[in-house]
């Protein structure tokens, strides 16, 4: 992690268009959140969790899910939300690109927003940046391939295959790239193939991070290249997040894998399911990004924005959406397997036993 760095006069500037003609009393002010959709766990206790912690500060909060990814009910709920006097807007956008338009309102009307775990690219009314070391999620994935194929001590070569999140989704070119800074360099030097010959982030790409897709796309992949347990070798699936791996792996449970010989594949988000998958020994790791601690983070700069006190950031470096580099927070991800889930998942209350039980 770099040096935390604090902002305070970003922070004076944005509370002063804050409380233009309105109270400073906290109770009384209004906090819009965006989220893209219900359809995927994570973003469900992304909203429950932001609203939970903004309630407890004593904020009104307008949560709104924009359907499943429909990026114009986001576009309108987001209008709304800037009309309707919401004074600090967090957005988890469906696609980065796509809401320029949608925030020049809260730009004119000294609204500040917060991009939340995805940047809002080529719009200079985002403030502030609140995510997860997204890089560092690829590395990991990377590192725990390399490490559980002993990449470094044995001769090869091994197979494996990449699925990514959609292009659209800024977070995608983090993940992929934290990953391939890893595994790149076996691949090149003919360690590590994927047969199908799809490295690139548009050839691996999934819409929408869809668990058919992935299914689909897997399916296609294991027909073309005859992968199986009695035929072509596969050892790894570099998946980037639980729900495409979910889809993985079950192409590769209908074509006769088991947990005895299943490829090593990676995810991200400890979603039910997949944390089942590890328990069932199908599925090798998650990295966990504690939802909790994120919007945590976010309730406290959206405080600090209302009273104009210092915003605390830690990267002034990594995240250009276009306009510039935005102020960003950074929360650790963590490797979670079927050694440390319980610690993990369970001991700090994540989950119940009984949510992750077979």
């Amino acid at each position: 992690m770099m040096k935390r760095i604090v902002s305070a006069a970003a922070g004076l500037l944005l509370s002063a268009s804050v409380f233009a003609g309105g109270s400073q009393d906290s109770g009384a002010i209004k906090v819009g959140v965006s989220m893209p959709t219900q359809s995927l766990q994570r973003w469900n206790q992304d909203g429950s969790n932001m609203k939970a912690e903004l309630e407890k500060a004593g904020y009104q909060v307008d949560l709104q899910y924009a359907g499943d990814n429909d990026i114009p009910t986001q576009v309108s709920q987001i209008e709304n939300m800037i009309m309707g006097n919401c004074k600090v807007l967090v957005v988890a956008a469906i696609d980065g690109s796509a809401l320029t338009e949608a925030l020049k309102g809260a730009k004119d009307r000294g609204i500040p927003v917060i991009a939340y775990d995805r940047l809002i690219m080529n719009s200079d009314a985002v403030s502030y940046y609140a995510t997860f070391d997204n890089y560092r999620v690829g590395l990991t994935q990377g590192s725990y391939i390399r490490d559980a194929l002993q990449l470094d001590t044995e001769p090869g070569p091994f197979y494996m295959e990449i699925f990514t999140g959609p292009t659209d989704d800024n977070n995608t070119n983090f993940f992929y790239g934290g990953a391939m800074d890893i595994l790149r360099p076996y691949i090149d030097s003919g360690k590590v193939i994927v047969r199908s010959g799809q490295t690139t982030l548009a050839q691996c790409s999934t819409l929408n991070w869809s668990t058919e897709e992935a299914q689909k796309r897997m399916e296609n992949i294991i027909s073309a290249n005859q992968y199986g347990p009695s035929s072509n070798q596969l050892d790894a699936v570099l998946c980037s997040n639980d729900s495409v791996a979910n889809g993985v792996t079950n192409a590769l449970l209908a074509v006769g894998y088991t947990e005895e010989n299943i490829p090593v594949i990676t995810g991200q988000d400890c979603d039910k399911p997949s944390v089942k998958n590890m328990i069932r020994g199908y599925q090798a790791m998650s990295v966990f990004k504690d939802t909790r601690t994120l919007a945590a983070k976010v309730v406290e700069m959206v405080d600090a924005i209302v009273k104009g006190t210092p915003v605390d950031i830690n990267d002034r470096e990594t995240y250009d959406n276009g306009t510039g580099i935005i102020p960003s927070f950074l929360c650790d991800p963590v490797a979670v397997t079927i050694d440390n889930y319980k610690e993990m998942l369970i001991d700090s209350g994540y989950y119940t036993e009984a949510d992750v039980a077979l």
